[in-house]
């Protein structure tokens, strides 16, 4: 996987400035940076002023709907307390501490399994489901890893550019029946859920499946980067209350992800996600990246920026 990406960044010298710039070892302006990666991720030209699909539509919102209080929605810390304000306690996931450097862990104080995140990124996640067999010394060192860099020059995606570099545990969370969990994302177009989706096979070698649904359950005709699974999928139990508090959380929001756990017949609350994907992410048919785009309404200004 390293070497192809090596291979590909040797061919295309647009790819070469465009990691130098994801990295921040040079500079490149937010909405070049933008362009740029739309090019090279979809293989077509942005129409950043006149958006009309739903990848288009995300870059927009990415340099032109800034708000404050996003940087708080999008730290897997913070955004507890954002979430408790409006729809109660009862559906967060209890947090056993928060700390900024690894070292300061005490590790002995903390139950047998857990789940360490970084409040700042996507995919800083360590999961110990039994601590007498942890490697700390690979959990350390992905974690660290993780504290050094900060997301938004990845990809841009503003509300993360000033989420300060933390370490949260968690307890760890497993539905008494299947030994696992499920999580479930509900697609908010200002305000109101029009679809979700599950993802599923993460570690299976046929690789990640990605299915969409509509209000009714019914899947939706169109792949969004990865394959649709043909398994059947069972529907949540709780789905219509996922529905009801995703529209609490999405409330005055263009466009949001949020994601929802159901464990042991309980909804509990995963996260936020502005920008799913990145917004660089080919629908099949294409037709689809349009449908979508049609139901997100971008605010009349830029006063975000």
């Amino acid at each position: 996987m390293i070497l192809k990406k090596i291979i590909k960044y040797l061919k295309e010298p647009k790819c070469i400035k465009l990691y130098l710039a994801s990295t921040n070892i040079i500079h490149m302006e937010d909405r070049k940076f933008i362009e740029l990666s739309y090019e090279i991720a979809l293989r077509k030209k942005i129409n950043i002023d006149n958006p009309k699909t739903f990848n288009e539509k995300l870059q927009w919102l990415k340099l032109y709907d800034r708000k404050l209080e996003y940087t708080k929605m999008v730290d897997k810390y913070e955004v507890k307390k954002y979430v408790k304000d409006i729809i109660g306690e009862k559906h967060i996931i209890a947090t056993l501490g928060i700390w900024n450097k690894f070292e300061d862990i005490d590790f002995e104080k903390l139950p047998n399994r857990f789940v360490i995140k970084c409040t700042h990124d996507s995919g800083g996640v360590v999961i110990c489901k039994d601590k007498n067999n942890f490697d700390k010394k690979k959990a350390r060192k992905k974690i660290n890893k993780a504290l050094k860099k900060n997301y938004f020059y990845f990809g841009r995606e503003w509300p993360y550019k000033n989420v300060k570099p933390r370490i949260i545990i968690e307890e760890y969370m497993e539905d008494a029946n299947t030994q696992e969990i499920n999580d479930y994302k509900f697609m908010c177009f200002n305000g109101k859920v029009k679809c979700s989706f599950v993802c599923t096979d993460r570690r299976s070698k046929e690789g990640l499946k990605v299915t969409f649904f509509d209000l009714n359950w019914n899947k939706l005709p169109f792949e969004r980067h990865y394959p649709t699974s043909k398994k059947e999928i069972e529907k949540p139990s709780n789905y219509n209350l996922m529905i009801e508090l995703s529209e609490k959380l999405a409330k005055n929001i263009p466009f949001i992800r949020v994601d929802w756990y159901e464990i042991n017949g309980q909804v509990y609350f995963g996260e936020l996600t502005f920008f799913p994907g990145c917004g660089l992410e080919e629908f099949t048919p294409e037709e689809w990246d349009y449908k979508l785009g049609d139901w997100i309404e971008l605010p009349n200004d830029n006063g975000g920026i």
